[in-house]
């Protein structure tokens, strides 16, 4: 998000003023309402403002300081094994490594954030890092989006600081624009990237050898998502304008242009993911988070950077379908662009906290408000922003790569309404931080925010987003040693300054989008917004918006989350056929099938296969009824697939120098101690002998009263447990015996017993892959004597340190106690459900066996009666079902497990329960959009 300017915003602003004078108002009149804004929390002295700021600063150092010594040149910190991250040397994660560029990418990343924290002569000192060390011609294929808004954009943001700080006429008398030169060599490296026929860039580029060549190993692709086509106007503008060189920003304006006219002109939404030869939308749902976010954030900043009014009208058009459809306060949920009134998912992803910052910088403060509160309500319960989250506010996916985008917009927040409620927020964001995420080496991402366990990663953007928004959020002007009001915040919260806008303008203006947009200007003055229409007199307005909202997870039953349609139940009709209620042997179900074009298809293998056919249905109404059908039964297999994956458990390191920070994913096991019901285990670990705890032990007494250490392989997990447990163990942690296996790259299982009675065993066991269980026995080689506690979920720290000589040691933000939340346990018996993708374009299939489809096994999965309900003490979980009923579905779901044995580790799930396959359907433009939703990248 941004901030520019900050004067003025009293007046008016005609209609077709210079720029200068719109983008310097536009952007940051929001900001002067703080005098307008004081009422309505309790403030906070300056004092405590100058406690937390100082609080940042020292997190900060604790992050960067770790990465240059135990990382740098590498391009990120791995802050569990205190090591840097290389490309090629790590085991491969995918399209995330896709950032690293053997570049050093956390010190450019960084560059700016120093000068805000005014540490100008670590500032110094880093830039002549990066132009002795830093090489842009490294035989590594990158993407072209992250290249550009990391590392082009941290080279901009340390460029525009350098020059701040040498008219000064302190700090960086010797530089000579030497990091502009490297922006320019990494600009052209990157042009390649846009020779297709659209001008939309491909997603990736080799630094060395560009596109398409044989050793280049990329180029074939065909699809590229909106925002990585989207968001590179403000770079390459900027780089431009530095320069002089056009071209940049030349190519910039040209995808931007073919993306707006390539949305749908109905709903005047863009889709998430587009080919990038012929323009054809390729994922055709439509929200505000992954995949689409900072396209529409850089269509407003580009107008306020360069002040072009075409990119202010296509954002209000955009707004307004955004307002129209996709926002359904306090919610934004995705829909088809086709048929926007139609949601494409249940659930929202992390990224789209960045949005209410850009409603105040648009100036629509109220839907801002009420987005943000829903997600602080959020972190509350979970301590973080789960990667992705249900509609009823359950973790969809539960890893936090510690975003920055909830803070960006608490910064914004306050910065638009002066409420001392949005501090109270940043320091709750801190001290979260350092309870749950701090550890010796850094901060470890959240694995899983249910159980607390880590992430071996620290992402460049923590240290470039993170640490600048918290700091921002506390600091008076003074204490900041430029105006921020100056500069414009790109998507990584790097610094471009406003005065650009009137340098080396060879870019023609001519608007091109009025030809072909109809839009109510009505709605969007083209003014500086008024403070007194913005804040009411009322000094709790803020306050009056946010209360409705302070139950919305905990203990409110959702009511609206997805829109259905008003004449659901018309005149003299019954209400369409549930999927829950759906039973394929009930000849009345199969006549509403037919009715609403669903056929169903008894396939040799036993299941059947349901396809939906809209124009066979009987009417427009009942094609509709039919596609709500499908979608119902898509994400009743979409939920029974979320249950069925295990609880995890966490080994939390609690000795010296550990003292709780270090928290690693484990699996469970069928048999034992459930430590989700039982008080966690703790105690000193010892290997046993043999490692492999396969026969009697040789070392009784070097494991009595501690946890033993075992080998994974040669005998049952049940076994190996027996044996550790007649020594007098008191626990028992299975090692992947598989050199280099990770929780990162592999599925959790739960250990399964031997097919005998297990009752016997009594001790908790857990199991760690091979690289967290490195971590413990690193510990132990170092420092002999390891403490542990095995758990549901990662305990507070404040709790785990019992020893006064621990609490004694320096424990960063522990002030506070935080709520243990139990980890939540979903998982449910199985049917197995298939999507079929068909080859026609009007289709829409369904798999199942018959059997699987009765009321009962839907009940299970989606609804309880009120007699089956338990309560659960820990935590209060309401949901919303399908017939509009709040039940608490804790303790509802049996947990289901996996019978793999300990000597075959590709045992599939046992019993006869089969596990849904994947979710693929295709249905012409309607429907589409779920065939890949479960593979979002974040």
């Amino acid at each position: 998000m941004s901030e520019a300017g900050g004067r003025g915003c009293g007046s008016p602003v005609p209609q077709r003023a210079p720029w200068s004078l719109v983008a310097a108002t536009a952007a940051i009149c929001l900001v002067s309402a703080t005098s307008v804004w004081t009422v309505g929390a309790e403030p906070m002295s300056r004092e405590e403002k100058q406690k937390l700021g100082n609080q940042v600063l020292e997190m900060f150092d604790h992050a960067y300081g770790n990465y240059m010594e135990h990382a740098y040149p590498a391009d990120e910190l791995m802050p569990l094994t205190c090591r840097g991250r290389v490309r090629g040397q790590e085991p491969s994660r995918g399209d995330v490594d896709d950032a690293l560029g053997k570049f050093s990418l956390t010190l450019i990343d960084s560059l700016d954030t120093l000068v805000v924290l005014n540490k100008t002569k670590e500032f110094e000192d880093a830039v002549r890092k990066v132009l002795r060390d830093v090489n842009l011609d490294n035989d590594v294929v990158v993407s072209v989006f992250e290249t550009n808004i990391r590392v082009l954009g941290g080279l901009l943001g340390g460029h525009s600081l350098a020059i701040m700080l040498k008219e000064k006429g302190e700090y960086m008398q010797w530089y000579n624009d030497e990091l502009l030169q490297m922006a320019k060599q990494l600009g052209y490296k990157l042009l390649p990237a846009f020779n297709t026929t659209s001008g939309l860039p491909y997603p990736r580029i080799n630094l060395k050898f560009g596109i398409r060549k044989p050793e280049a190993r990329t180029g074939t692709e065909t699809d590229t998502c909106t925002a990585c086509a989207g968001t590179l106007i403000l770079e390459f503008a900027a780089l431009s304008r530095f320069t002089g060189a056009t071209i940049f920003e030349e190519y910039a304006r040209k995808a931007l242009d073919f993306l707006w006219e390539k949305r749908q002109r109905s709903s005047n939404l863009v889709g998430v993911t587009i080919n990038i030869h012929t323009g054809d939308w390729v994922r055709k749902d439509s929200g505000v988070g992954a995949g689409i976010d900072s396209y529409y954030e850089y269509l407003l900043k580009a107008y306020v950077l360069l002040g072009d009014d075409s990119f202010l009208e296509r954002f209000n058009t955009h707004y307004d379908a955004i307002m129209r459809y996709i926002s359904q306060p306090p919610l934004l949920l995705d829909v088809h662009i086709h048929k926007p009134m139609l949601n494409a998912r249940t659930w929202m992803d992390a990224l789209l906290a960045f949005f209410p910052g850009l409603q105040v910088l648009k100036g629509d403060i109220r839907p801002a408000i009420e987005t943000h509160e829903m997600l602080y309500q959020v972190i509350k319960k979970h301590n973080f922003l789960p990667e992705a989250f249900t509609t009823d506010f359950r973790v969809h996916w539960a890893q936090h790569p510690l975003r920055p985008e909830f803070a960006e917009s608490t910064y914004f927040l306050y910065k638009a309404t002066g409420d001392p409620y949005y501090l109270e927020v940043g320091k709750t964001l801190i001290e979260n931080l350092n309870k749950y995420a701090r550890v010796p080496c850094g901060f470890a991402a959240m694995k899983d925010v249910r159980t607390g366990s880590h992430e071996d990663r620290m992402d460049s953007f923590f240290l470039a987003e993170m640490f600048k928004y918290l700091y921002l959020l506390f600091a008076d002007k003074e204490d900041i040693i430029f105006d921020i009001e100056d500069y414009i915040f790109t998507t990584e919260a790097h610094l471009l300054p406003l005065w650009l806008s009137t340098t080396n303008q060879s870019i023609s203006k001519k608007n091109t989008t009025s030809e072909y947009t109809e839009l109510d200007d009505s709605n969007f003055d083209w003014t500086c917004p008024n403070t007194q229409i913005l804040f009411p007199n009322d000094p709790l307005y803020a306050q009056s918006i946010r209360e409705p909202l302070k139950n919305v997870v905990d203990k409110s039953c959702p009511r609206g989350i997805i829109r259905v349609r008003e004449e659901s139940f018309r005149s003299g009709a019954k209400p369409p056929l549930r999927a829950r209620d759906f039973m394929a042997t009930n000849p009345e179900h199969l006549e509403i099938l037919k009715k609403m074009g669903v056929s169903l298809i008894h396939l040799k293998d036993g299941r059947v296969q349901l396809v939906q056919h809209a124009i066979q249905a009987a009417s427009s109404i009942d094609a509709e009824d039919g596609l709500r059908f499908m979608q119902e039964m898509i994400e009743l297999s979409s939920q029974q697939q979320k249950e069925q994956q295990l609880p995890p458990r966490a080994v939390q390191i609690v000795s010296h120098p550990f003292f709780g920070r270090v928290v690693l994913t484990a699996g469970p096991a069928q048999f034992g101690l459930d430590l989700s019901k039982h008080k966690e285990t703790r105690g000193f670990v010892a290997s046993s002998k043999p490692y492999n705890g396969c026969s009697e032990l040789t070392n009784p007494e070097a494991v009595m009263g501690k946890i033993a250490l075992i080998q994974r392989g040669q005998c049952m997990f049940a076994e190996k447990a027996r044996n550790i447990q007649n020594a007098g163990a008191i626990g028992g942690i299975v090692i992947d015996d598989n050199e280099g296996s990770s929780s990162d790259t592999a599925p959790l299982f739960q250990m399964a017993g031997d097919g005998k009675d297990t009752d016997d065993i009594k001790i908790p066991m857990l199991f760690l892959f091979s690289k967290e269980g490195s971590i413990i026995l690193d510990a132990i080689r170092e420092y002999e004597e390891v403490e542990v506690l095995l758990s549901d979920k990662a305990k507070d720290r404040a709790a785990i340190l019992k020893d006064p000589e621990m609490e004694n040691e320096e424990q960063p933000s522990s002030e506070n106690d935080s709520q243990n939340q139990s980890a939540e346990q979903i998982s449910s018996s199985s049917q197995e459900v298939d999507l079929v993708d068909q080859e026609s374009s009007e289709e829409n299939s369904l798999n199942s066996h018959p059997e699987s489809l009765s009321p009962a096994d839907m009940d299970n999965a989606a609804s309880i009666s009120p007699s089956e309900q338990t309560s659960n003490p820990t935590e209060n979980h309401e949901t919303a079902n399908l017939n509009g009923e709040c039940t608490d579905l804790d303790n509802q779901l049996q947990e289901q497990s996996e019978t793999e044995e300990d000597s075959n580790p590709n045992v599939s799930w046992g019993k006869k329960v089969q596990p849904i396959d994947s979710i693929l359907a295709d249905w012409n433009e309607d429907i589409e959009a779920f065939e890949m939703m479960e593979k979002d990248e974040l």
